[in-house]
């Protein structure tokens, strides 16, 4: 029995990644909602939905009228994370844009740690380490540590690069890792 138990304590303790969300055809749409610059005034419209294959798909428009610029699709989640993990894995096919994987570590924060990565068009697994993940409030930088990585209350992908334009975003998995 003790053999039994430090295996199993050997196999937690060695746990290289935990997953935040996997998408599937199982998954909800609902589980995720969009958040654009209507909220400011702006006219950018960003939809998500689940494709046939069971991935999130977010696209829409961005649009420069009234101040706008951005469009940004999120997911709620409460994860206390034990574990020490230094990166963040998402897989994503893009449109060839450049992104922001997003989250937070407090709902109640008015700030997300946010990182950019540039799409190729093709299916593709980004890293993005804890230390890259600057604070930021309304597109600027603040004067804050990068992330922590002890909690995640919120996820999310937000587009907005100063033009007006139409883009897709196909995601697949996001993951944390050592």
């Amino acid at each position: 029995m003790m053999k039994n138990i430090t295996l199993l304590s050997l196999i937690f303790l060695t746990q290289t990644s935990m997953t935040i969300y996997k998408f599937n055809t199982d998954s909800k749409q609902t589980d995720w909602y969009i958040l654009d610059d209507v909220v400011m005034g702006g006219k950018s419209n960003g939809t998500f939905s689940i494709n046939e294959a069971g991935n999130g798909v977010f696209e829409g428009d961005i649009s420069l009228e009234n101040n706008g610029g951005f469009s940004s699709v999120r997911h709620d989640c409460d994860m206390k994370i034990s574990e020490k993990f230094t990166h963040v894995r998402i897989r994503i096919k893009g449109d060839g844009s450049p992104f922001q994987f997003r989250l937070k570590s407090d709902k109640s924060q008015n700030f997300s740690y946010a990182a950019s990565f540039k799409t190729s068009g093709n299916w593709e697994t980004i890293d993005i380490a804890f230390t890259d993940m600057s604070a930021v409030f309304r597109g600027r930088e603040l004067d804050l540590p990068t992330f922590a990585g002890n909690k995640i209350s919120e996820i999310g992908f937000l587009i907005g690069n100063k033009k007006p334009q139409k883009f897709q975003l196909e995601i697949e998995s996001i993951v944390l890792v050592k």
